[in-house]
């Protein structure tokens, strides 16, 4: 029998751009958002691109932004939200602006990130809607978010693998109609999870500070690591991780503790 490759894990933040990083101690005082990218850059080998959720990516855009970038930082970018929140009638349409606007990072995209709403279920209309968005992104490396639980079956995950999509798997709040946390790859070239905190209050909340706000300990980083990183590593050749606690410079924070955990540099 063949055997299988040990599996790379990289580890990173959702978003670099944070002012408030600079006041948290990541970022160096008086340092300016265009000079955020390279230092952080310094940190970390993967990024999730959050602002391809609030606009349409731009090639130009992209291009000015992959200048300051050191050479080995690599990209997640998430898909916009006019084709999934907030689409109208000309969402399709959208789907190629968005490829036009994300093909300057070439291979150093590892995954465009389609985000579903809270409400977002499994109904017939957005079981459709979300094949229309499969079919469009086809070609590129895709990993789906979903919130609502109704999505959490078998069927789902055996049309993601037939797909090759990837299934993100996501640590957040313990509350009822949340998709829960698994440890299914359907797609083995590369696993896919996120971490936005255990803030249940926050997460309730129609504040995004509170929402997010929450420091993982290293125990529950620990647990995380055998419980669940484990066994997917185990099933595919890749995997990367984004830890989106971005309040008071929590997310890069736990990101180089679960770094740690996983190359056995920190304390066990």
């Amino acid at each position: 029998m063949k055997e299988r490759k040990t599996c790379g894990i990289a580890v990173g933040t959702s978003g670099y751009s944070y002012t408030e990083w600079v006041d948290n101690g990541f970022y160096p005082p008086a340092t300016r958002t265009s000079e955020m990218l390279p230092l952080y850059g310094s940190r970390f080998s993967i990024v999730e691109l959050n602002y391809t959720w609030y606009q349409m990516a731009r090639a130009e855009a992209i291009s000015r932004m992959l200048e300051k970038a050191p050479a080995h930082l690599q990209f997640a970018a998430k898909l916009t939200r006019t084709m999934t929140h907030e689409r109208d009638e000309g969402w399709l349409e959208q789907m190629q602006l968005y490829r036009q606007g994300i093909a300057p990072l070439g291979d150093r995209l590892i995954a465009v990130l389609v985000q579903l709403p809270p409400d977002y279920d499994r109904s017939t209309d957005n079981r459709r809607h979300l094949a229309h968005l499969l079919d469009g992104l086809q070609g590129l490396p895709v990993a789906v978010e979903f919130r609502h639980a109704s999505w959490a079956v078998d069927p789902v995950f055996a049309e993601l693998e037939r797909r090759g999509v990837t299934l993100v798997t996501v640590d957040e709040p313990a509350l009822p109609g949340l998709f829960p946390v698994l440890d299914v790859v359907t797609n083995p070239a590369l696993f896919y999870v996120r971490f936005h905190g255990r803030n249940s209050v926050g997460w309730q909340s129609s504040n995004m500070q509170k929402k997010f706000d929450y420091d993982y300990s290293l125990e529950e980083l620990r647990q995380w690591r055998d419980a669940v990183l484990k066994k997917m590593a185990d099933r595919a050749d890749r995997g990367v991780i984004f830890f989106n606690n971005h309040v008071r410079a929590q997310a890069p924070k736990n990101a180089a503790m679960l770094a740690g955990l996983l190359t056995g540099e920190a304390a066990v």
